[in-house]
């Protein structure tokens, strides 16, 4: 046994985690609590108080049933580690360096992750919606994730048909793009059936993660078990279509709860499929037409971190306007906003002159105007 798997040390070992977490007879959310845990509760001479079991919030018999299981600790470990080099995979546990941190802001974040392909290092964005999506709500999806995906996010979704399978698309076929898709199986099962195409391209262009041990099949309650996830690795979340009880709303709660912000596509009120995102609005979240909706909310320590991959020859270049307002909208950088005396100080334009200019470039579809009041530059797309 080497150094760093000693039993007796105040956190579990690598391949204690992994053979917790590969236990299916064990909750979930024991699983994740026993694993954070800085008691050791797994030494078999040690006496587990009443008041330590009360903070764990498992009961004694999860207790047995998890001391038992790590009994077989090595042997798991070594089992789950081959199977997944099989699959061109690995495996991270909790204590390792390269755990993405953006998920220690969950109350029970997972213990081990299963990762094939790798985790970007840009900021993310997640897009979740309808398995049933209509065209609008692809061509949304599509659109969003592509170009999201090419000013440099990472597109994070749940690798479900319709919406989530549109937008790991239309990111991994971003020049550049990259895409993580969060799945509530083992790495190892082919679900839903008939993705492996998308599989490859995703494994391209990001990575397939998982929660789940090798081999855990697709159960109705481990999807709001992986939205957490998605909620977690995004600094925000896109709905674009969902029922009034869809699980993307299950993610844009966790999502908020999270302190992440929440975008929603607007759509037809009689459609059911817009019962979410159009809910989504009234409750506060960002109503979104275009990508430069998201970007303008984005705070500046976002914005240093994307890059824009694509050349500068494929970089949007000004349309043909008369002189002053190009002059204006040259001044208006895409994924910022700025007032109106800011702008006036940044051309030396009188306010009056700028003010007609702006209105003539918002009427004709170029500049958006926002509360208080400032601008946003609106690229055609």
């Amino acid at each position: 046994m080497t150094p760093t798997e000693n039993p007796e040390t105040s956190r579990l070992t690598p391949a204690q985690l992994i053979a917790l977490n590969a236990d299916l007879e064990l909750p979930r959310a024991a699983v994740c609590r026993l694993a954070g845990s800085t008691h050791s509760w797994w030494l078999g001479g040690s006496t587990v108080s009443d008041e330590t079991i009360a903070g764990l919030g498992v009961s004694p018999a999860v207790i047995r049933a998890a001391r038992s299981c790590l009994a077989r600790a090595a042997e798991v470990a070594a089992r789950e580690r081959d199977h997944a080099e099989q699959l061109g995979a690995r495996i991270i546990t909790l204590n390792d360096d390269d755990y993405p941190p953006a998920l220690d802001d969950l109350a029970l974040p997972p213990p081990v992750l299963y990762l094939r392909g790798a985790l970007p290092a840009r900021p993310c964005l997640s897009i979740v919606g309808a398995r049933k999506a209509s065209a609008y709500g692809r061509e949304v999806a599509r659109a969003f994730g592509g170009e999201l995906a090419a000013r440099g996010f990472v597109i994070v979704s749940g690798f479900a048909r319709g919406i989530d399978a549109t937008a790991h698309r239309a990111a991994a076929e971003a020049e550049t793009g990259a895409t993580l898709a969060i799945l509530g199986c083992g790495l190892d099962v082919d679900y839903p059936r008939g993705r492996r195409p998308l599989r490859r391209a995703v494994c391209r262009r990001g990575g397939l993660l998982s929660e789940f041990p090798l081999g855990a099949e697709p159960l109705p309650f481990n999807f709001p078990i992986r939205n957490r996830l998605i909620a977690a690795l995004g600094h925000g979340t896109l709905v674009v279509e969902a029922t009034a009880k869809s699980g993307s709303l299950i993610t844009a709660r966790l999502a908020l709860e999270l302190g992440r912000d929440i975008y929603a596509a607007p759509g037809r009120i009689f459609e059911p499929k817009a019962a979410g995102p159009n809910t989504l609005v009234r409750d506060g979240a960002f109503l979104v037409q275009h990508p430069d909706d998201i970007m303008i909310t984005l705070p500046q320590a976002v914005l240093d971190r994307l890059r824009d991959p694509r050349p500068a020859e494929d970089q949007p270049s000004n349309p043909d306007l008369p002189a002053r307002q190009a002059r204006v909208l040259a001044a208006l950088s895409p994924g910022t906003k700025a007032g109106e005396d800011e702008l006036a100080r940044r051309l030396d334009m009188p306010v009056t002159e700028l003010l007609g200019t702006l209105l003539e470039l918002e009427l004709s579809g170029w500049v958006r105007r926002e509360p208080g009041p400032v601008y946003a530059r609106r690229e055609l797309w």
